[in-house]
């Protein structure tokens, strides 16, 4: 079977590139050959493919271009499926990792004042990708696509009527072995001797990149509800306004119990370490971050507009708070570092994920490419 995946860019941290790389290396094993079709990967990987790197400036420009060059590789090419994880018509698979844009803009008006709800209208970079969304879903060329989660599935239903036959739910693979909850023994001491934390200090980790949309100012806000005050938040992950947040926890007196530790390319040691993980996301379609720290024994406290939250059981493997809640994710927060608690929700919390393996998802993958082969049309009429 020859698969081609489309990905503009890949980055070493984020969590949909690390998983197109590990469902890639599962594919491989299999006997599927892949071919990626980017604009670059990280320059000391083994990765090959196709370039599609045509000149831009401003982020329209990049993204139309790209979806242009895209179009006319496939074209080129002599591919069985072609999945892509870019919203760009006439691939005949699409991943919807990255979720619905008309969902994360509907959640973003309702939070928005008058200004703000004018801007999102009149953005020509929010009103290209919707008009691409839209294309998409449309395209009689398209087959199938994978919902990362049940609500992602449910928000392509509300806004675009896509035919329910073509959605297919299949979570991200986790890698079971390397995500356990044996990494406390080998992290949790030096880590926390190395930021002079207390084993007994609760530690609440966050991991993810751009703190705007995944709520870090409501977390900072909320640590500083709590009534417990000794709690401790490690905040990993890139963000060019990393100062505004870190500004907000010292002028809300939090700033000793916050560690910005910045981007990670492993993130077990932070995991194994903690606690408790926290996300509080505005929107968020499933994240690899949560299921790794389910995966870790850590309960996890999630927002309902996130995919993450329809694996969690309230109170049994963590909590779910609506977004921008601040007050009930202090409770949440509490609840948490109370002693003891987090402890035991350690087996509930593997168990969530613990049906999510990689062969799983492997299996799901290539039993419906080989359901696409019968039809597969490859003149897709670019």
């Amino acid at each position: 079977m020859k698969l081609a995946i489309v990905r503009q860019k890949y980055t070493p941290y984020g969590g949909a590139e690390r998983f197109v790389e590990r469902a890639l290396k599962a594919l491989e094993s299999q006997g599927v050959a892949v071919t990626v079709i980017a604009r670059q990967w990280p320059a000391d990987g083994d990765r090959q493919g196709i370039r599609c790197n045509p000149f831009f400036i401003g982020r329209l420009w990049r993204d139309a271009g790209f979806a242009r060059c895209v179009r006319r590789a496939i074209a080129n090419g002599d591919f069985d499926v072609v999945q892509s994880l870019e919203r760009i018509a006439g691939c005949d698979l699409f991943r919807a990792g990255d979720g619905v844009h008309a969902a994360w803009l509907a959640q973003r008006r309702r939070r928005a004042g008058w200004l703000g709800r004018l801007w999102l209208r009149c953005s020509p970079w929010h009103r290209y990708l919707l008009a691409a969304e839209a294309r998409m879903f449309r395209d009689p060329h398209l087959k199938a696509v994978i919902c990362v989660s049940r609500m992602v599935r449910d928000d392509i239903v509300r806004h675009y009527q896509v035919d329910a036959g073509k959605l297919h739910v299949i979570y991200n693979g986790l890698d079971l072995a390397a995500f356990h909850p044996d990494l406390a023994l080998r992290h949790r001491h030096d880590l926390r001797a190395r930021l002079d934390i207390a084993d007994d200090t609760p530690v609440f980790v966050y991991v993810g990149s751009g703190f705007a949309r995944k709520g870090v100012a409501t977390l900072i806000e909320a640590a500083a509800r709590m009534h417990c005050r000794m709690a401790r938040f490690w905040i990993v992950g890139k963000d060019k306004h990393s100062q505004r947040y870190q500004a907000l926890a010292r002028r809300l007196g939090v700033a000793d119990r916050f560690h910005f530790l910045g981007a990670q390319q492993d993130v077990r040691p932070c995991l194994g370490a903690a606690d408790a993980f926290v996300l509080p996301t505005l929107y968020e379609p499933l994240s690899n971050a949560v299921l790794e720290a389910l995966a870790c024994g850590l309960p996890a406290i999630v927002t309902d507009t996130c995919g993450a939250a329809e694996l969690i059981q309230p109170g049994i493997s963590g909590f779910v708070f609506a977004a921008d809640d601040v007050a009930a994710l202090a409770r949440h927060l509490d609840a948490l570092a109370a002693p003891g608690i987090a402890v035991s929700m350690r087996p509930a919390a593997r168990a969530a994920v613990a049906h999510l393996g990689l062969e799983a998802m492997t299996e799901q993958m290539i039993a419906l490419y080989r359901s696409l082969l019968p039809t597969a049309d490859h003149g897709r009429g670019l």
